[in-house]
């Protein structure tokens, strides 16, 4: 199949790529290159190749005539590109309502000018904070802790609207916290990684009393690029699928497994989240039940994903910055 995919270049993007490739479809990639994208991950990955081809926007503007020519009529679109850093969209959330609703009404707009299909990556976040024993499902209502969330729901909506307005054949996906090669240093876990070889105290959110830590439900984004797979040839327009790992995890428990695998000792300090991190929630939850009926669960465990997760950024210290990474064990 010929898949245009948006933010190609970015963390999670790169990966959902690199899958696409090895399925043997043709990508287009689409991505204006800011502060997520890097050239350099997908030369890692073999790109640029003859099933490849890069066109360079900013979604922020309309795909033009000009672009749409050049981009062709896909039988996909994998919609990835986004602003995703919380903190920041509590700083400036207009430029979140620009590169997250915005952005997704123009590639929505191509989408509809082309009859292709269409995938629009979504997060947990939408959901807002998971209370213990709860995992939320597809359809549960949405309840966004912070403008970034927010801007996500707007776009959800308007996949929704597009699909029963104009019969586009939209799919929506939840997912939670990803990790893998290549995440961008300032994550909890690359950032982790950093701290632990470098002997430096690691910050772990927390409830008031700063004896809980907050958990999720990490997967690999390699697990995300298979289940985005799956959907491509087994998913339903109009339908909305959580991408879930296999277990919670809390961020000390998560910790404690990084310097085991690092082999250093854990120095770490629990903080309050909400002095600390005001718009974050302590506890999400997805509920994974639907794509598990479907026949989809995470390829790899979370152990093993996470020793090769680790054990690879040890051995490519280059994905850590310089001032963070002083030793690599």
């Amino acid at each position: 199949m010929k898949i245009v995919i948006t933010g190609a270049a970015g963390f999670i993007g790169h990966h959902v790529a690199q899958r696409m490739l090895a399925d043997g479809h043709r990508i287009t990639i689409l991505d204006r290159l800011d502060h997520s994208g890097n050239l350099n991950r997908l030369a890692e990955i073999g790109v640029p190749n003859e099933q490849t081809k890069f066109v360079f926007h900013d979604l922020r503007a309309p795909i033009n005539s000009q672009l749409t020519a050049q981009l062709g009529k896909p039988d996909w679109i994998i919609h990835m590109a986004a602003a995703t850093h919380v903190d920041r969209s509590i700083d400036d959330p207009m430029s979140f309502v620009l590169d997250n609703v915005v952005a997704t009404c123009n590639v929505l707009e191509y989408a509809r000018a082309t009859r292709a299909k269409m995938l629009y990556f979504s997060t947990d976040e939408v959901f807002g904070p998971a209370p213990d024993g709860t995992a939320y499902r597809e359809t549960d209502r949405y309840n966004s802790g912070n403008p970034y969330a927010a801007t996500k729901a707007g776009a959800e909506e308007l996949c929704v609207a597009y699909h029963n307005t104009y019969k586009l054949p939209v799919m929506i996906t939840h997912t939670m916290n990803v990790f893998g090669q290549r995440q961008h240093p300032e994550k909890f876990i690359p950032n982790t990684i950093a701290r632990v070889s470098n002997g430096e105290s690691v910050t772990i959110h927390a409830d008031h009393a700063r004896t809980r830590a907050g958990s999720r439900f990490y997967i690999h984004a390699s697990a995300v690029a298979d289940a985005v797979s799956f959907l491509l040839e087994n998913g339903e327009a109009g339908e909305k699928y959580n991408i879930v790992g296999e277990l919670e995890v809390d961020n000390l428990q998560l910790a404690k497994t990084i310097a085991k695998y690092v082999k250093r000792d854990l120095h770490y300090e629990m903080v309050d989240f909400h002095s600390s991190r005001p718009g974050h929630d302590l506890r999400y939850a997805l509920d994974g039940s639907k794509m598990a009926e479907m026949g989809w669960t995470p390829p790899t465990t979370f152990a093993a994903a996470m020793a090769e997760t680790v054990q690879w950024t040890l051995d490519n210290p280059k994905w850590l910055l310089d001032s963070q990474m002083k030793v690599a064990a």
